[in-house]
This record gives C-alpha cells, sequence and structure tokens, in this order.
C-alpha cells in the first residue's frame, strides 16, 4: 500500500486539532419533559402518565394548543389522577 494512497494516511496518521466543544443533542425524552412543564404537569412521571390514554390524550392536546395560536381558547385542565 502505497503512502500516498488516502487510505493509508487514514489508518496510520494522527488526527490534528480539537473537537468542537457543543451542548449535547437534546433527547426525544428531553421533548416531553418540556412540553409537560409548559403544560403545568413537570412533576408528574410522564411514562405513567402514558399508560393511561385519555390522560394522555388530554396532555398532548393541551400541549398542541399551546403551538396552534388559533385554539389558544380552548383551555384543558389536567388533574392528574393517584
Amino acid at each position: 500500500m502505497g503512502e500516498r494512497r488516502g487510505i493509508y494516511r487514514v489508518w496510520v496518521g494522527k488526527p490534528e486539532g480539537k473537537r468542537s466543544l457543543r451542548r449535547p443533542r437534546q433527547r426525544w425524552e428531553d421533548n416531553i419533559r418540556i412540553d409537560l412543564q409548559e403544560v403545568g404537569c413537570g412533576s408528574i412521571d410522564w411514562i405513567e402518565l402514558a399508560q393511561d390514554r385519555n390522560m394522555w390524550r388530554d396532555v398532548v392536546k393541551a400541549v398542541m394548543n399551546l403551538w396552534a395560536p388559533q385554539n389558544a381558547g380552548n383551555s384543558i385542565k389536567i388533574i392528574p389522577q393517584r
């Protein structure tokens, strides 16, 4: 294998420079937690909430109302069941 070939340089070479510093990517679960906080249900365990289909549907509707200004008058009050 010749020293001028690209694959050889990758195999033998050492990377130069530093990695860029960035914040970690946001996970799907993080988005759910943020949405629940905006609706006022930040203290509720979302996994347990998702087990109850009717309650989960109400939460999803409430979050969707945050994103749709024309539906802002339709508020849904969510009361966690214990």
